[in-house]
């Protein structure tokens, strides 16, 4: 006893997914990061240089 096969219409939809990198994206979100780090250290090196010697 098979199954009736005849009848039945059946569709599959393949999707692929592809990763998408954009190299100026990805640049750009390195710059800000790297800008955000050395603004952090510039903080940091003003509060060891002239702030902590005062007290």
């Amino acid at each position: 006893m098979e199954p009736n096969t005849k009848d039945r219409s059946i569709e599959v939809e393949r999707t692929e997914v592809h990763k998408k990198s954009d190299s100026s994206l990805v640049a750009s979100t390195f710059i800000k990061y790297a800008a955000y780090i050395i603004i952090i250290f510039g903080l940091l090196f003003f509060l060891v240089k002239y702030v902590f010697p005062m007290f």
